[in-house]
């Protein structure tokens, strides 16, 4: 694997701790019956999407990394799709998450929109790496 690609999985790697802090928080919420999360549904289930995007979304990443170097892609090239596929899971857990902050939010606000461009980075650069690989 290329210096850039080791160096990009370690940073996925690092945020897994996030992720398992953010699954602590959530479960500490359930266990401790914290106002605004079990009894807003809403925000529940937004705020389960972006753990859930997060971890899939890291997983994903970094099963495809390793793939990138196998492309012909100049390096800028390559640069771009490590980013196009490292953005997915923060851009679209920080959409779910912060688009229904307040415990007293019913539906989510602009930042929702965060979610399809997380989406869209992430076609954009699976469908490259894929077509680089063809």
């Amino acid at each position: 694997m290329s210096a850039a690609t080791v160096f990009t999985a370690g940073i996925l790697l690092i945020t897994v701790s996030t992720i398992v802090f953010g699954g602590l928080s959530l479960l500490m919420s359930i266990v401790k019956r914290i106002p605004g999360y079990l009894d807003n549904p809403v925000r529940r289930a937004l705020w389960t999407a972006g753990h859930a995007h997060a971890g899939v979304l890291v997983i994903f990443a970094l099963v495809a990394l390793p793939y990138l170097d196998q492309t012909g892609y100049s390096a800028g090239t390559q640069t771009l799709v490590r980013a196009l596929l490292v953005a997915p899971p923060i851009v679209m857990s920080l959409g779910f998450f912060l688009s229904v902050v307040r415990p007293t939010d019913t539906k989510p606000n602009k930042l929702i929109w965060l979610v399809p461009l997380g989406g869209a980075s992430l076609a954009a650069g699976t469908l490259t790496l894929g077509l680089g690989l063809v």
